[in-house]
């Protein structure tokens, strides 16, 4: 799938596709109806004056921390705000963690800490299937 490309929108904020979008780097892609990004807390008042500046609606906060955005072609975009010690080194590590399609993803490790922190049964079941498929280096 295709997804909203916020590179040159979010061009010098550290963000990171996290989520559903994000397991397609290591693992068969699967459906999903919004992509996840991951951005620091600090950031969030840039990164809402950017998607608005770029046509994004604004729907909802998230329960979780951060809100829902509308893309200008109609794709939910979900930003997630974490203010965690690690997040600043995982976005940083992202940066170079491209998938197919360029955007910045969560290197394994994080987004296995994002998934066992949100611990639905959907993010359980992704870590089974990512890990599965883990080489040896990538489990150490």
């Amino acid at each position: 799938m295709i997804w909203p490309d916020l590179r040159r929108t979010l061009r010098d904020i550290p963000w990171a596709v996290c989520g559903a979008v994000a397991t397609r780097l290591y693992m068969p892609e699967r459906a999903t109806a919004d992509l996840d990004i991951v951005i620091l807390t600090k950031d969030a008042s840039a990164v809402h004056g950017r998607l608005s500046a770029h046509g994004y609606s604004r729907q909802s906060d998230l329960v979780i921390g951060g809100s829902a955005w509308r893309s200008p072609d109609g794709q939910d975009v979900d930003v997630i705000e974490r203010g965690d010690t690690w997040v600043a080194d995982a976005l940083a590590e992202a940066a170079a963690n491209l998938d197919a399609q360029g955007l910045p993803v969560l290197p394994l490790r994080y987004l296995v800490v994002m998934k066992l922190d949100a611990s639905r049964a959907q993010d359980l079941a992704d870590l089974t299937r990512m890990l599965g498929s883990a080489d040896e280096h990538e489990l150490d």
